[in-house]
């Protein structure tokens, strides 16, 4: 269950930084890269379900890897980069990484890369 604006998890610096400055951590740095745990990963801010660990696969990129996400709860946006789809947490608009489509490396053709620290993980 997603939490409120005014419960939202209090930010250290570095995940401010990232989640709500738009800032990415260095790859092969997080603690979700490499995890494998079944249950599903909810916005570090405000706990809202973003992925479930069904999705997750290695794309040898650095950084968690989905190529699905909780039905209407990661939104897409232009990244400023203007080449690059920015993917945001749909209740609180944190900042979770980008997604690619069209690498061919599952069969949903779909990568959500995402910061470990935009994310929290809950076991089932």
């Amino acid at each position: 269950m997603s939490k409120s604006k005014e419960n939202w998890n209090e930010l250290n610096d570095k995940e401010r930084s990232i989640i709500q400055n738009k800032g990415t951590e260095y790859p092969y740095t997080g603690m979700y890269n490499d995890f494998k745990g079944k249950g599903v990963y909810v916005c570090k801010r405000c706990e809202h379900p973003l992925y479930s660990s069904e999705d997750k696969f290695d794309s040898g990129c650095g950084w968690p890897s989905f190529d699905d996400e909780v039905s209407n709860n990661v939104k897409r946006i232009p990244d400023a980069d203007g080449y690059r789809v920015e993917i945001v947490c749909e209740n609180c608009n944190g900042h979770l990484g980008h997604v690619f489509q069209g690498e061919r490396l599952t069969p949903k053709n779909t990568r959500h890369c995402v910061n470990s620290i935009s994310i929290k993980f809950i076991s089932i």
